[in-house]
């Protein structure tokens, strides 16, 4: 006896590969057109769209400077690794500092340089107009609709909200667990 499932209908979204009609391979597309959009805006300075994320949450002007690596780890959505990664990359390049807290010596505050803040200011304009750019399909009440709705649906299911997840698990010998 075989089981039956729902049939999932496959979209013909224009250029490239057919995408199932599921909120995963949708979100999927929409990452990967939001992602080469800010990699456009961004990508003569150096600079790669989570490098611009970093910079985005330490400026001065709307973010958080001397915001701790666990909390910009969160922010970002990725695990403190690769957090570290990125803002020694940035550090190498001189356009964040990190120091010790004077409050607990374990934990490291992260903020733009005054460098970091001119580059910052530089690209964020540009990098805005892609951003919209790519929602410019809908009218303007249908963009906030759309934001509004992505915001709820990602506050309803926050817990599953975890970096990493999906990822394989290799074992102490590089060897992937499945």
């Amino acid at each position: 006896m075989t089981e039956s499932r729902e049939r999932v209908e496959l979209l013909d979204v224009g250029a490239g590969a057919p995408v199932r009609r599921v909120p995963l391979a949708l979100a999927r597309r929409f990452l990967q057109i939001c992602t080469t959009a800010l990699a456009e805006a961004v990508s003569e300075a150096g600079l790669t769209p989570q490098e611009f994320a970093v910079m985005s949450y330490v400026n001065a002007t709307d973010g958080e400077p001397d915001l701790d690596q666990s909390a910009l780890a969160a922010r970002l959505g990725v695990d403190r690794n690769s957090t570290s990664l990125l803002v020694g990359s940035l550090e190498t390049k001189g356009l964040v500092a990190r120091r010790v807290s004077d409050a607990d010596r374990r934990v490291r505050l992260i903020r733009l340089t005054p460098k970091g803040e001119r580059l910052l200011n530089k690209l964020h304009p540009p990098a805005l107009a892609l951003q919209k750019q790519v929602l410019e399909v809908l009218d303007p009440a249908e963009r906030e609709l759309f934001i509004d709705m992505l915001v709820r649906v990602i506050e309803a299911n926050a817990d599953r909200a975890r970096p990493g997840t999906g990822r394989r698990q290799r074992n102490g010998n590089g060897r992937i667990i499945t």
